[in-house]
């Protein structure tokens, strides 16, 4: 992680009253971070992904880089890529002077009803933390922190807000947690957004997890932000590892929290900790005076630093216990003979296609098709294999 000086962090604190750290700890608006002029911290801009960085503007002359979804990042199955694409959305980032990305979505493809899936890589959480580590790296070289979200079990749709989900001990560890943790322990994160849901008690605004394992096993000492309008108490998700809330001004926390704080409820000097942490992100994206400016702004239609190779690899499997070892949908080595298959070389441009036609490639339909016998569907019998429930014949050219 990017080296503060903590010591800045400590003298900037004790120049706050506690009005002032209050207000601090909620977002300016809906986009952003307020500034604070008497110890140099200008506003933070926070920006959606994340497969794009939309910036705080929303005006269609000023258009923004749009990337393919995760979940096609995550079929690639290759880490080298995923560096390139955090890095592609670092400098978008920086060219939309956006110092917060709210990406990646790590959550898990636990059912294709999810709604938001396309947002997250995948339904394997060895491949989805190795992908977001690589991710969160290529990104934060550019000086722009990475929010891995929604921590944790955040996986369906179905009532976001309110629902509570009871998730077994090792199910949480080897599933759930599992995703997130490369991209704290190795990726470096600088920030986290906590989720709507509750977790076998509390909202995650205010769960235990948010202590143990993240800041506490995981070593985490970055920024917790909430997801938007999650925080909906004032004492139990200040005294949790809760750190910004978001959107502003208006929130759960502001004059509540001093009312708190003075009346013994809370402790200053968890308000102290939670702007420290809040200081430390500011530092490490340059928005804090007197901390070392992040790397300067790549000029226009200058390439991201992508790597030598862009050669598919495959995730290792040899780290993970055996108990939870599975056979991975695509591998970089022959299960059969061990031997590493050769990859095919691009196709030139205008080159013709190799392979069968694409008329030729459709899915067949159900089984009876296949064997050329009717089924009353109403299909017509497309091709020499049985009939195709495709819904127009394509052109080989098309």
């Amino acid at each position: 992680m990017a080296t503060v000086d903590e010591e800045l962090l400590t003298t900037l604190i004790a120049r706050l009253d506690l009005d002032a750290k209050v207000r601090l700890l909620t977002g300016a608006d809906f986009w952003s971070t307020p500034a604070e002029p008497a110890i140099g911290l200008r506003r933070m801009v926070l920006s959606d992904g994340p497969s794009g960085v939309r910036g705080d503007s929303f005006d269609e002359r000023s258009p923004s880089l749009s990337l393919p979804s995760s979940t096609a990042l995550g079929a690639t199955w290759d880490p080298e890529l995923a560096r390139r694409y955090g890095s592609t959305l670092g400098a978008e980032a920086r060219r939309q002077h956006a110092d917060v990305v709210l990406g990646p979505t790590i959550n898990l493809h636990r059912t294709p009803f999810g709604c938001r899936h396309f947002e997250a890589l995948s339904e394997d959480p060895l491949l989805t933390g190795e992908l977001a580590a690589a991710y969160v790296e290529g990104l934060q070289a550019h000086g722009v922190a990475a929010t891995p979200k929604h921590y944790v079990a955040n996986d369906a749709e179905s009532e976001r807000f309110t629902v509570y989900n009871a998730v077994g001990e090792r199910a949480l560890h080897e599933l759930y947690l599992a995703a997130f943790e490369p991209a704290v322990t190795r990726g470096g994160a600088w920030a986290v957004m906590s989720a709507y849901n509750a977790v076998n008690g509390a909202t995650m605004s205010e769960n235990p997890l948010l202590a143990e394992p993240l800041t506490g096993e995981w070593g985490f000492d970055g920024l917790v932000m909430s997801d938007w309008g999650a925080v909906r108490t004032t004492v139990a998700s200040a005294r949790a590892e809760q750190h910004l809330v978001m959107p502003g001004p208006v929130s759960t926390w502001g004059e509540r929290l001093v009312a708190a704080v003075r009346g013994g409820e809370v402790d200053e000097s968890v308000v102290d900790g939670k702007l420290r942490r809040l200081l430390r992100l500011a530092a490490r994206v340059g928005a804090l005076a007197g901390a070392p400016a992040p790397p300067p702004v790549p000029p226009p239609g200058t390439a991201p630093p992508w790597p030598a190779s862009s050669r598919p690899r495959a995730v290792s499997w040899s780290a993970t216990p055996a108990s939870c070892r599975g056979t991975p949908r695509r591998s970089g080595r022959s299960r059969s003979s061990g031997t590493t298959p050769r990859w095919p070389a691009p196709r030139a441009a205008g080159a013709p296609r190799s392979g069968p036609p694409r008329s030729s490639r459709r899915s067949t339909g159900c089984a009876r098709h296949s064997a050329g016998t009717a089924c009353g569907t109403g299909w017509a019998r497309r091709s020499p294999r049985g009939c195709s429930r495709s819904t127009r014949r394509r052109s080989p050219t098309r």
